[in-house]
């Protein structure tokens, strides 16, 4: 679905500018601490960039209400995870911080759709 081809160009895209924007903009303004949480959160962000251009081919050829969920479930995670993570490392608050395995499990729960549509589809 072109959809998450679209999501994966958006997300890839920020992906990069806040890697960008944390190792040069952020540098000498954060902990060291918090720089790598914001390093974690652009590494979540751009490995499911790619798992929402996955499933943006996939849905092509298998057309699944699993598929589907997937997307939007690793989508969620994107803005679950690195979301808060980036809020995190930038406030210290803790509250953001508490957001942050919501969005793992998001994730979790998309690889298994997506690997149960693949076993069962292709």
């Amino acid at each position: 679905m072109k959809l998450f081809l679209v999501l994966g160009a958006i997300n890839g895209f920020l992906a990069v500018a806040l890697g960008a924007f944390g190792a040069h903009g952020l540098e000498g303004k954060l902990s060291e601490k918090a720089l790598k949480t914001w390093e974690k959160a652009v590494n979540y962000q751009m490995f499911h960039t790619m798992a929402l251009f996955v499933v943006g081919l996939l849905i092509a050829r298998i057309e699944s209400v699993g598929m589907m969920w997937a997307g939007w479930l690793f989508f969620l995670g994107i803005l679950l995870f690195s979301g808060s993570l980036y809020i995190y490392s930038v406030s210290g608050l803790k509250t953001f911080a508490m957001i942050t395995p919501l969005g793992g499990v998001a994730f979790l729960i998309g690889w298994i759709l997506l690997g149960y549509v693949v076993i069962k589809f292709l």
